[in-house]
């Protein structure tokens, strides 16, 4: 999986791309994460629109984000799932969970709110 961070607006954006297994890459987003949160941003809009393929491992990273965020009293949205995305967080019931939004600009917006 290949991922990008952005900061837009006070807001972390993640982009993700490829595969989401809960590889290596695991590890490297969690730092990433982590040093952003100790700086003050605890809003993120995880960008999953490209992910082709999510396994349960996948998933979990997903769910430890979200909790990582709201637990430092933020908050995080998921834009765009991509159709299997959509379809594993159906399955799962985890669409009651997790917020979706159509876009980047959407999310930022949705998220400033709660500055």
């Amino acid at each position: 999986m290949e991922y990008k961070i952005d900061i837009t607006d006070g807001v972390i954006v993640i982009n993700m791309k490829g595969d989401l297994l809960g590889t290596a890459d695991e590890n490297d987003i969690f730092a990433t994460i982590q040093k952003q949160i100790d700086e003050g941003k605890t809003l993120c809009a995880a960008e999953i629109s490209q992910i082709n393929y999510m396994n349960s491992t996948g998933l979990s990273v997903l769910i430890r984000m979200l909790t990582k965020f709201r637990n430092s009293g933020g908050e995080m949205l998921l834009v765009k799932p991509s159709q299997q995305a959509e379809k594993l967080l159906l399955i799962t019931k985890l669409n009651g969970i997790f917020t979706t939004v159509a876009s980047i600009e959407a999310a930022v917006n949705e998220l400033k709110t709660k500055l």
